[in-house]
């Protein structure tokens, strides 16, 4: 055998790079190998980077800022398992940054993550991949872009898979998704409640609560709790309260039952099976706060439908209500009181709170929490409202101070809720009176102040329940609530204007108060209200007849009529038609004002101040003024004597009429001194002790005159007294009104009224009756622009009918008062048609007529007729 030759070993090729062991520790260094062709290396470097992401959030960050996660986006698709495994692994831990959930939205890489979750990759790359998805679903657009992507159905499929983490990371994301309710929507095409509710019995609590969670959110929808209840969603639910050691689940599990109740079936369900009262019993006796308050908003949420308040009223849910009121937690007396509200619906709960529940309500309103003054407040005007029982309950539980100590919280909820209750009650007349007695009005001010429309709603609703009596709407007025609620008109909330129009209504029932409002603008405020045919209501337009019905001189200078049941009474003047937008003073302040050449203001006033100076002893005291002549003529002013000297001392006041020279004295005093001296004589000192008295009357009448208007400075100012009208008065009441036939009452009326203006006037003379020099004189005797109507000896149209309503109104004669053009004004009667006499018919209709002052004195002309017309324009 020949000797064996070495065989030499042969050089490794030149074009081969000899392997290198490399060692970095630098992570800038491993994102570079991100780029490397090599499988080894590229799994070698996704390794390091998922170790260096796991120590913390600053090296997240680093990752980001060193450019790696563009690189790992490509290795998501990679062909190779490791390295596909471990890039999905990283963005698993990378994806809970922000700024690398910003990224990989622009980066769209959503597509390949969902790709990840296929059924043939490993457990490993499913939980991570899930575990990225749950991280990015945290943010809206990110869950767009997953149900976009398809990856809710991948989702749903992992629920059942073996690895809890990978059923963790599903669920959650699922969770966050389903909050849109699309994904609800195609969670339940997908059928995803049946495995959904197998992870209830996972031996995970994580995983128990998520799922619990997530049919929390899914069984707002109606379809959704129709398929929880097919699957015996309800019967597990009801094992997790009954079960002690799942307590820390009880809270969710009441969330979901929650939602359910509000099924009818599956109340009904519930119902039958006893679950209802063991849930009842349950929410009672629990020591946790948080399952007691879930119980009550479970109750609260079912008991919004009627037949699911009759259920639970059959099971009687009130006394696990009024129970939960005394419960040391705010959270769950919030929520009981909320179920109270909601029960409230049902007339046999309303009763059965009368007396159990309304006191410990009561108490609540005086709770340091104002959250739970708002909730109880919400169920004491639920309670109160069209029950006057529950109203009387709570007033016998003192309830009415803590209400009104309500009106001022910070919480907008509370003021309305206790403004709504103090409206409820103040339908009963004890109950207003008792509200009122407790300063109401004064504490409903704020309240009308405030900027929310709810509160000015309900506070305007109580100032109409409440001010129902002169003196409540004088406290009102006093306390400064007139204001805000006038302003309450101008508010673009149709039903807090249609309450402050209600309440104004009530609050123009009395002068002071219309007149007030009328100075605050509510006239023209209503006014431009209804002109508005989408802002006009019924109270808008009541109100506004009620303020000019309660203001009659604003009334007809406004609007130029006043009705027949627009009685005049004293203290009214008309001062002319005013223009659209002019205010009228105040007569108070036309009475301190110069004479000028303006419209003279006609004043109606038979009242005489309440206090008198006592008459002077001098004789020519009594002789003063032109208010004692009397015309000779007139039987019947003759018949009133004995009134005229009662008067004596206001007429002594300037405010007779200085046209009348030819008088009888009505004192008996100058009558003495005449008989007792020879006729020659007498009759010389008569008429020196006129022109003597005639001197110092022209002095003294004006000075006089205003010191009626101006008062004294210590007493109430009164209106200028016209004892001339009082006359008027006394004599018509005497001889015209026991005259029973009514239309002979208006001739003589009529009659008496041409009579005391001047008389007959022929149509041909009407322009040589010289009423304006008349009333010029007057003027200037009573050194103002107002003149009482009784002192008018020379009128014409308008001042005529002005005394002919006035006196029909003090008699009971029916008539209306119109204002025409040019000076024109004219009263309107109703009388039985005479040619209806004989007919079947039992009312006939009346007709209406005008009454001539001025031409043929007491004669009547049908509205539409041609002597009408020529009353009218003339």
């Amino acid at each position: 055998m020949g000797k064996k030759i070495k065989k030499e070993v042969e050089p490794p090729p030149k074009d081969v790079f000899d392997p290198v062991t490399i060692e970095s520790k630098k992570a800038a260094t491993v994102v570079l190998m991100l780029n490397s062709p090599e499988e080894e290396i590229l799994a070698k470097a996704c390794e390091a980077i998922y170790r260096f992401a796991l120590k913390g959030e600053e090296n997240k960050a680093t990752l980001l800022e060193l450019g790696a996660v563009e690189p790992l986006t490509k290795l998501l698709t990679h062909e190779d398992k490791i390295v596909r495994r471990n890039a999905t692994m990283i963005f698993g831990i990378l994806a809970s940054n922000n700024d690398v959930k910003k990224l990989l939205r622009e980066l769209d890489v959503m597509n390949s993550v969902i790709a990840q979750l296929a059924p043939e990759e490993e457990v490993v790359i499913h939980e991570f991949a899930s575990l990225c998805l749950a991280n990015l679903s945290a943010e809206y657009t990110s869950k767009v872009q997953i149900f976009e992507n398809g990856g809710l159905e991948p989702l749903i499929r992992l629920l059942a898979s073996p690895d809890p983490d990978v059923k963790k990371n599903s669920l959650e994301c699922i969770y966050n998704l389903v909050q849109d309710f699309q994904c609800r929507a195609a969670l339940r095409e997908l059928n995803a409640i049946p495995p959904i509710l197998d992870l209830l019995k996972s031996e995970y609590p994580i995983i128990q609560l998520l799922a619990l969670k997530t049919l929390g959110i899914i069984t707002n929808d109606k379809e959704s709790r129709t398929m929880l209840r097919d699957n015996q969603g309800v019967e597990h639910l009801i094992k997790i309260l009954e079960t002690k050691e799942l307590n820390d689940l009880h809270i969710e599990a009441l969330s979901v039952i929650a939602n359910c109740l509000e099924d009818m079936d599956t109340l009904v369900l519930i119902q039958q099976t006893g679950g209802l009262k063991k849930l009842l019993s349950f929410a009672e006796n629990s020591t946790i706060p948080d399952i007691q308050k879930n119980a009550a908003k479970a109750i609260t949420k079912a008991a919004y439908d009627p037949e699911n308040r009759k259920l639970f009223h059959e099971q009687e849910v009130e006394k696990c209500l009024v129970a939960l009121l005394g419960s040391e937690n705010d959270g769950t007396k919030i929520a009981a009181s909320q179920a109270i509200s909601a029960m409230c619906e049902n007339t046999g709960s309303k009763e059965f709170f009368n007396n159990q529940g309304i006191p410990q309500l009561i108490l609540l309103l005086k709770s340091d929490s104002e959250e739970v003054r708002e909730a109880a407040s919400l169920a004491l005007a639920n309670l109160t409202t069209c029950n006057t029982a529950n109203a009387n309950a709570v007033a016998e539980a003192d309830g009415i101070d803590p209400l009104i100590n309500t009106l001022s919280s910070k919480r907008d909820g509370a003021v309305a809720n206790a403004a709504m209750v103090l409206a409820n009650m103040a339908m009963q007349e004890p109950l207003r009176v008792n509200i009122q007695n407790h300063d109401v009005m004064r504490a409903l001010v704020c309240p009308l102040r405030s900027a929310n429309p709810v509160v000015q709603s309900k506070a305007a609703l109580t100032v109409a329940a409440t001010a129902c009596d002169v003196e409540a709407r004088t406290e009102l007025r006093n306390s400064g609530g007139l204001e805000p609620l006038v302003e309450l008109l101008r508010s673009k909330k149709d039903e807090v204007r249609r309450h402050a129009s209600w309440a104004v209504m009530v609050c123009a029932n009395d002068e002071p108060t219309a007149v007030e409002l009328c100075k605050l603008g509510a006239l023209d405020i209503l006014e431009e209200v209804n002109l508005s045919v989408s802002r006009k209501n019924k109270f808008s337009e009541a109100a506004y007849n009620k303020l000019l019905n309660n203001n009659l001189s604003l009334k007809y200078n406004v609007t130029g009529y006043l009705s027949p049941s627009n009685i005049i009474s004293d203290g009214f003047y008309d001062y002319g038609q005013i223009n659209p937008g002019t205010k009228l003073l105040p007569l108070k302040d036309l009475c301190l004002q110069d004479p000028s050449d303006q419209r003279a203001v006609l004043l109606v006033n038979s009242k005489a101040p309440d206090v008198l100076p006592p008459p002077s002893t001098e004789d020519k005291s009594s002789d003063v003024g032109y208010g004692r002549s009397i015309s000779s003529s007139s039987s019947l002013r003759k018949a009133s004597k004995e009134k005229t000297k009662k008067n004596s001392y206001y007429f002594s006041t300037g405010f007779g009429s200085p046209t009348e020279e030819k008088s009888e004295p009505p004192s008996g005093r100058n009558t003495a001194v005449s008989k007792g001296a020879t006729k020659e004589k007498g009759s010389r000192k008569s008429r020196g002790k006129k022109e003597e008295e005639k001197v110092k009357e022209e002095e003294e009448a004006p000075t006089l005159v205003k010191l009626m208007a101006e008062g004294s400075p210590d007493k109430e100012w009164h209106p200028p007294f016209d004892p001339d009208f009082c006359v008027y008065v006394s004599e018509v009441t005497k001889s015209i009104a026991p005259i029973t036939n009514i239309k002979e009452q208006i001739e003589v009326l009529a009659k008496y009224v041409a009579e005391k203006m001047g008389g007959k006037v022929p149509k041909e003379k009407l322009p040589d009756f010289s009423w304006e020099l008349h009333i010029s004189e007057l003027k200037f005797q009573l050194k103002s622009n107002v003149i009482p109507i009784g002192q008018i000896k020379k009128g014409i149209f308008y001042h005529r009918a002005l005394l002919f309503k006035a006196l029909a109104d003090k008699i009971g004669i029916g008539c209306s008062l119109v204002r025409g053009e040019y000076g024109r004004a004219w009263n309107e009667v109703k009388l039985m048609n005479a040619s209806c006499k004989g007919l079947t018919r039992v009312h006939p209709p009346p007709e209406v007529y005008m009454v001539d002052l001025m031409f043929h004195p007491g004669g009547l002309m049908k509205l539409r007729s041609k002597e009408a017309d020529l009353y009218r324009y003339l």
